[in-house]
């Protein structure tokens, strides 16, 4: 009896030296889903248009939103955006309760909340300030670092602290992004990226994103606070 290797090539079964070869395409990665223990379901499961290539990609997308890859990307760096703001919240949250007991869905109910500016003043700073971020935003999504230059960023004096150093949106790095170099390092004075600990904190950071934007709601929905679900 004649004895048989394997070998993972692409190409069919031939004979070489009396032996057999047996041959195999390697499968490509299975995409990750939102509802794993479901087979089939059509784009409500998994959608063609979601490939898995983004960073927490489970290919949730009920409504289709993503469909249009120019608005696929909008919606992630909203996603961003809003998860970094959340999480930015998050500390608030805590240190606001543990300051004054006062929950964070009825703070600006309680009687005795003082509030530093009046409404009016708060609405105009936060449309004045905020708008000019965010359109600034808005032109370098449509025009990716078209807002580093020394005219966007007066305050600056090198537009090279605002620039892109990874080419991905959303994820700017350099010196000034990423001062503790978590994704990169400096090399003669220059911001080099490290893409395989970028693509790992990528996925760390949509994850505890999202968890900031929605478990607060649901502890509040049950009339929970964050301290309270602590035992605090």
């Amino acid at each position: 009896m004649s004895s048989t290797s394997a070998t993972v090539i692409n190409g069919p079964v031939t004979p070489a030296a009396g032996k057999r070869k047996l041959v195999a395409v390697a499968a490509a990665p299975a995409k990750k889903s939102w509802l794993p223990g479901v087979r089939g379901g059509g784009n409500l499961v998994d959608p063609e248009w979601l490939h898995g290539s983004l960073p927490g990609d489970y290919g949730f997308d009920p409504l289709g939103l993503g469909k249009d890859p120019a608005f696929l990307k909008w919606y992630r760096e909203a996603e961003l955006i809003h998860g970094c703001w959340a999480m930015a919240a998050v500390v608030g949250i805590f240190v606001g309760q543990a300051r004054s007991g006062i929950p964070w869905f009825e703070a600006g109910a309680d009687p005795g909340a003082i509030a530093p500016f009046s409404f009016g003043s708060l609405l105009g700073t936060q449309l004045l300030l905020m708008g000019w971020v965010e359109s600034k935003r808005w032109v370098d999504f449509f025009n990716p670092q078209s807002q580093s230059v020394e005219w966007a960023t007066p305050w600056s004096k090198t537009a090279e602290n605002f620039a892109n150093t990874t080419g991905l949106q959303g994820y700017p790095g350099g010196k000034f992004f990423d001062p503790l170099g978590l994704v990169g390092t400096i090399e003669n004075g220059e911001y080099v990226p490290d893409y395989d600990k970028l693509e790992r904190l990528q996925l760390a950071e949509i994850k505890h994103a999202r968890i900031a934007m929605l478990i607060f709601y649901f502890e509040a929905g049950q009339g929970k606070t964050p301290l309270g679900a602590l035992g605090l």
